[in-house]
Order: structure tokens, then C-alpha cells, then sequence
């Protein structure tokens, strides 16, 4: 039996950029990559990366984009081509307001 389907077909969880008026002003909102980690080859990546999810949640970046994300942030996983392992990115749909704060303060690190 043929996969009709594979998981970036069914995905739900992205959506595109929206404008939304919020107190008589435009306001855009967006998905964006707050954090990367990669993973080696492990036997359960998905487990692995449980701690450092974890410790990025209790860093100032993490508890700042847990607070002002507008959905709750969710994570995605792909393979890191160059190790062989696995690359994961958390992203969170922000204000672009709060989009800028972050990439001043956290975003080239």
C-alpha cells in the first residue's frame, strides 16, 4: 500500500501571516523561529529533546515568548543533513511589536 499523504500535507499547525486591528491600529502577526536545536542520531530524538525544550523555556527569551505568544508555541523537527541527526525548531506566532523586542534583544545569539 502507497503513503498518499505524508505529514507536511496534514500539518495545522503554521498559518500565514495575518493583519488584525487592534485599539484602531494594524497590528501583523506572524510564525517565527524563536529557538533551533539540534539533536544527534538518537534512538528517540522526540524524547531527547525534552530538557533542552525545558531549559530554553526557563531562560529570559523562553519565558518572554511563552508569555507574549499570541497561540502556544509548538515545535517542528527535520533532519540535520550535516550531522546526520535532527534539527528542531520551536516556533510562536507574535505581534510584530513583540517579534522586534525579541530579535533586538535574543535574536542573533
Amino acid at each position: 500500500m502507497a503513503i498518499t499523504q505524508n505529514e507536511q500535507s496534514v500539518y495545522q499547525h503554521w498559518q500565514p501571516a495575518m493583519t488584525k486591528i487592534v485599539d484602531g491600529r494594524a497590528v501583523r502577526f506572524r510564525d517565527v523561529c524563536v529557538h533551533e536545536i539540534r539533536m544527534g542520531d538518537v534512538e528517540d530524538p522526540d524524547l531527547m529533546v525534552a530538557d533542552p525544550i525545558w531549559q530554553w523555556q526557563q531562560s529570559d527569551a523562553g519565558q518572554f515568548v511563552m508569555e507574549h505568544a499570541v497561540e502556544k508555541p509548538y515545535w517542528t523537527r527535520g533532519i540535520d543533513y550535516h550531522s546526520y541527526g535532527h534539527v528542531y525548531k520551536i516556533m510562536a506566532r507574535l505581534s510584530e511589536q513583540n517579534e522586534t523586542f525579541w530579535q533586538l534583544k535574543w535574536g542573533n545569539k
